[in-house]
């Protein structure tokens, strides 16, 4: 399909794009190739073909929730190296 400049200065004004004068007819052949291939794609029997949103059977990885073991504070605490006042302790990163 043959795509003008016109047509691609519209594009790119839409798409907020910036073209220099130079890649317009690059575009333009460019924009021109893809509708062919759509245009082709377009002529394919999908007739009984389910759609889909994955080419692969995927479903949920995602664990359910639940209540899991979680560690009391006083635990975590007891096996810290320095804590002071309920906090753990660690060096200073930062200059004074």
């Amino acid at each position: 399909m043959k795509i003008s400049e016109k047509e691609v200065e519209h594009i790119a004004r839409l798409s907020r794009l910036e073209l220099e004068p130079e890649e317009k007819p690059r575009m333009a052949e460019q924009l021109g190739k893809i509708l062919d291939y759509m245009a082709k794609l377009n002529e394919l029997d999908t007739e009984g073909t389910e759609p889909t949103s994955h080419v692969l059977p995927i479903q949920n990885v995602f664990r359910e929730d639940g209540v899991a073991r979680h560690f009391a504070g006083a635990d975590l605490m007891a096996s810290a190296p320095k804590k002071d006042k309920g906090h753990y302790q660690v060096p200073k990163i930062l200059g004074s």
